[in-house]
């Protein structure tokens, strides 16, 4: 049996065999009468999301070396996912000695998995592709699989008024107690 690393895995592969380490066991999600997690696993080349669907998920912990055999990798909500096969096994190695790499994340959201051509930047001025509403959608006005927030970033004001203070330290008067006022002057 030949084992594939996880940087080699791409969507639509199937019967993979890798031998991985568990990172992280998620909470199991309740769909219909069944459940599954998500495990983030690792080799020594990348990391994946695992998909788990009901017992296997309940005996991994983190540490946990496993190796997957008859898997298959397909995208969900634009990250690649790697699901064990209903005639697959998983087989537990050993515990906590195995080199792995966490810094390439193969789940990372990748709107490269949209399918459909696209045109070069350097043919339409570097803008938005035809048919675009220039929010990431493929044309249309609705939007395709899950809208990822935006990141927070820390706004600097030229405003010259001190940040609002916490008013937590004097006895309740009917407001709640930590709550953010703007400091009266």
């Amino acid at each position: 049996m030949d084992s594939v690393m996880i940087k080699d895995i791409r969507q639509g592969m199937k019967n993979l065999n890798l031998t991985v380490i568990v990172l992280e066991v998620g909470n199991p999600v309740q769909i219909k009468e069944r459940e599954v997690r998500t495990l983030k696993v690792a080799d020594a080349t990348a990391c994946i999301n695992l998909s788990l669907w009901d017992e296997p998920g309940h005996y991994l912990i983190p540490g946990d070396i496993v190796r997957l055999t008859k898997a298959h990798a397909n995208v969900f909500r634009n990250c690649l996912t790697l699901y064990s096969g209903k005639t697959g096994d998983i087989d537990k190695l050993g515990e906590f000695c195995m080199v792995f790499n966490e810094q390439l994340n193969m789940s990372e959201p990748n709107m490269t998995f949209e399918s459909g051509p696209s045109l070069p930047a350097v043919m339409n001025n570097g803008g938005p592709p035809p048919n675009s509403n220039n929010n990431g959608n493929k044309g249309g006005s609705r939007p395709q699989g899950k809208q990822v927030p935006p990141r927070f970033i820390e706004q600097t004001t030229t405003s010259s008024k001190p940040p609002p203070k916490i008013n937590n330290s004097k006895p309740n008067r009917g407001g709640m107690k930590g709550m953010v006022r703007p400091e009266r002057r």
